[in-house]
């Protein structure tokens, strides 16, 4: 349950109160700044709080963005102010502050120039609209104090505390000229969104999420429903006929829907949460791997086989999204972080075309599932993974040239989060780190670009020796040996050069593709598809990293990264096994070591995202 309390007697005739009491509030009254603070000293701890001027006038949107949002600690709006129970402490000591007529540093709160009604938009002003508003004394106290509350956009919405009867009239009427529903609806849509997703599936599907909201589906709900819907998509593609072709790609763009309404739900309802993120991040992943399972079975019941393909498929578009993430982490809090390319880039943006041509050409998930579902419904799986090869490849070297571009261009500081945040994403294993530990004077004397260099080295070393030697060649855990070594070496410093951003991506690849590779070469019927499984199990992994770093609750634990023997030592056990067993055996000892690998990192990841406190986080970044 939340409170709010009102910091005077109601004004007769406005809905203030019934409008708090649909966001879910229980209403109390106070009669003056003391009587509010004990009411709210008195609400038990684990309830949100909010502060509310009984003189508000404004959309009642305005106050769910503002009094609802379960992201921020604090956030504030003209009239009103509301804290998480992490917060609550602080806009005690706020209020008792501006019931003072103090700020925490002593002096006299600072009165705003503004003589009226305050609306929505960006805040870019901490200080109180009115000396008289009691909340918004209390928003600037916290801001002086430095926990400073999130203001929300609201852009046309009215959100304001009138002075006089005139200026009351005045809302009122600013009040009935905004459709808040219709706000309510466009404000569902992501801000940036591929051209695909922006077009063709938001007009209908924010609906869609109204719809949802108003019979009281959760997002997560819908999140489970879109994986379902993709996995009889793939289910249907794995039947191998062109019905279940046309099936398929049906479902696949129905799940697609799905998939943009979970978030258009959670951004409507506000229904944030860290367990709700990651489900959709993570079922993005799993749905379109599936999906490329399921056509590989399709086409083997038709005789082709089209395995080797599905596997560097996601293996490319795996290595994709670790370039995206680790040069995001990389830049994330970088100073100094401007170049020339990066000028290049707002200058093209100001010509609205161009926005959309490189958003397509980057091949987003939207993009991507409806030339699969077109392409599965009027063509065979093998035109399929060519197109989708031939796109993702094209897309990665445009956006990874242009990164590396930007990265030479400027001259960012990166921190110690960021090489920290790099470290975690290398997934280095015990081989590396009792290397880094043993080679970090020698590392210390290298060159700024030498940990992508030595990475790469490494990484073309194993897979080259395992693509151009016969398969159960010892040279193979040789060069895999080696690359432990080198894996090691790039990592025995901190990961702030130019471009160090490039060493996960490039140890993903050579982990990946060694195994893809291997099982090529194997030759028997099953490798190919137990390889699928592990590199499958082990993305997972690396995935879970990435969205527990974004979620602010560091890297996976220790235990668990040595338990899955990191990049480094994975690579040497599949090479190992390739020299050790003939092709049947292999074939098995890959399926015994996917379903270890799956088992242990699936189980661990589960138990703490479903147990997480992380703050209610939800994805805005890229497309994916």
């Amino acid at each position: 349950m939340s409170t709010a309390i009102l910091t005077g007697p109601p004004v007769p005739g406005s809905p203030l109160e019934g409008d708090l009491r649909a966001l879910g509030f229980d209403v109390r009254i106070a009669t003056g700044a003391d009587e509010a603070a004990g009411l709210l000293a008195a609400l038990p701890a684990a309830e949100r709080a909010a502060l509310v001027d009984p003189r508000f006038v404004g959309h009642v949107h305005a106050l769910r963005l503002g009094l609802t949002d379960p992201r921020f600690p604090a956030a504030a709006i003209p009239g009103a102010a509301t804290a998480l129970p992490e917060a609550r402490p602080a806009l005690l000591a706020a209020l008792r502050q501006a019931s003072a007529g103090t700020r925490p540093d002593g002096q006299r709160p600072v009165r705003s120039s503004q003589d009226g009604a305050s609306s929505g938009g960006p805040a870019t002003d901490t200080r109180p609209a009115r000396a008289d508003v009691l909340p918004d004394l209390v928003a600037a106290a916290l801001a002086d104090g430095g926990d400073a509350p999130h203001r929300p956009e609201l852009g046309p919405l009215v959100a304001t505390v009138p002075g006089d009867p005139q200026a009351r009239n005045e809302a009122r009427q600013a009040l009935a000229a905004v459709d808040d529903e219709d706000v309510r609806l466009r404000s569902a849509v992501k801000a940036r969104d591929g051209f695909f997703t922006t077009f063709c599936i938001s007009p209908y599907s924010r609906y869609l999420a109204r719809w949802c909201a108003r019979r009281g589906l959760t997002p997560n709900q819908v999140t489970t429903a879109s994986l379902v819907t993709a996995l009889i998509a793939a289910a249907a593609a794995a039947t191998g006929t062109r019905g279940g072709f046309v099936a398929a790609g049906v479902l696949l763009i129905l799940s697609f829907v799905l998939d943009c309404t979970d978030g258009q739900l959670a951004r409507y309802s506000l229904q944030y949460s860290t367990l709700g993120a990651w489900l959709d991040a993570t079922f993005d992943r799993a749905k379109e791997y599936a999906y490329y399972a399921g056509l590989a079975l399709g086409a083997a019941r038709g005789g082709d086989d089209v395995w080797a393909l599905a596997l560097g498929a996601m293996v490319l578009q795996t290595c994709r999204h670790v370039v995206d993430f680790s040069f995001n982490e990389a830049n994330h809090d970088a100073t100094g972080n401007t170049s020339p390319t990066a000028a290049l880039s707002g200058r093209l943006d100001a010509v609205g075309w161009t926005v959309w041509v490189r958003r397509m050409i980057v091949l987003p998930i939207g993009e991507r599932w409806a030339m699969i579902a077109v392409l599965t419904a009027a063509t065979t799986p093998r035109i399929v993974f060519y197109a989708l090869l031939a796109g993702c490849a094209f897309a990665a070297t445009y956006t990874t040239a242009g990164r590396v571009l930007r990265s030479l261009t400027r001259k960012a500081r990166r921190t110690d989060r960021a090489a920290r945040a790099l470290g975690d994403l290398a997934d280095s294993g015990p081989l590396a780190e009792g290397f880094a530990a043993r080679l970090g004077g020698v590392a210390r004397r290298l060159p700024a670009f030498a940990p992508p260099v030595i990475a790469l080295a490494g990484a073309a070393a194993v897979t080259l020796t395992a693509a151009l030697t016969p398969y159960g060649s010892p040279w193979t855990a040789v060069a895999a040996l080696g690359y432990a070594l080198t894996s090691g070496l790039a990592v025995a410093s901190p990961l702030k050069g130019a471009l160090d951003w490039l060493v996960p991506p490039v140890f993903r690849a050579a982990e990946y593709g060694t195994i893809l590779i291997l099982a090529a070469r194997a030759d028997v019927d099953g490798a190919l598809p137990a390889a699928f499984g592990l590199v499958a199990a082990v993305a997972y992994h690396h995935y879970d990293t990435v969205y527990r770093i974004r979620g602010g609750t560091g890297a996976p634990p220790h235990w668990l990264v040595r338990a899955a023997g990191g990049h480094e030592g994975r690579t040497l056990a599949v090479a190992l096994l390739a020299a050790l067993l003939g092709a049947p055996q292999f074939t098995i000892a890959l399926t015994v070591l996917a379903v270890a690998v799956a088992l242990v990192v699936v189980a661990e990841s589960v138990r703490f995202w479903v147990s997480s406190g992380a703050p209610a986080v939800h994805d805005e970044g890229e497309p994916a």
